[in-house]
């Protein structure tokens, strides 16, 4: 995986409060969003099925700090890359940026578990990450 995959967007209105700024919540949705699409570029999902049990990557923690406003019709990019991991979770860190500045708006970090809810039970259950994502998913160092 190369160290840092960039995402980039067009704040929508709907993203927005009233005075047309991004409301605080929406910078969540965001980091999944390019989450999502870097294991796309892996080959990879965050959802699957294996015969008839579900494997995927609950969220067990969040969290944002916010440097600058973004608002409607701003073209920025989402950075993310895999900041840690042990043998059953990953940690995602993320920075989020104008297009043409370079300081920071926001960076965030998310940490999920690799979960598998066997057939006919209620409740997902942790589990070692599959080789295949295990070897897709490099820690790195970066800079915000």
């Amino acid at each position: 995986m190369p160290s840092t995959f960039r995402l980039t967007r067009r704040v929508a209105f709907s993203e927005t409060d009233a005075a047309g700024i991004v409301h605080f919540a929406q910078f969540f949705r965001y980091m999944e969003d390019a989450e999502h699409a870097m294991l796309r570029d892996l080959g990879l999902s965050v959802h699957r099925d294996i015969g008839d049990d579900v494997a995927g990557f609950p969220r067990v923690s969040a969290s944002c700090d916010y440097r600058k406003p973004l608002r409607f019709e701003d073209v920025f990019t989402v950075d993310v890359h895999v900041a840690g991991k042990t043998d059953k979770s990953v940690t995602y860190g993320f920075t989020f940026r104008h297009a043409d500045i370079t300081d920071p708006i926001a960076t965030g970090t998310l940490k999920v578990v690799y979960a598998i809810k066997p057939a006919g039970q209620g409740k997902f259950k942790a589990a070692s990450l599959p080789a295949e994502i295990d070897q897709a998913l490099t820690v790195t160092e970066t800079e915000n």
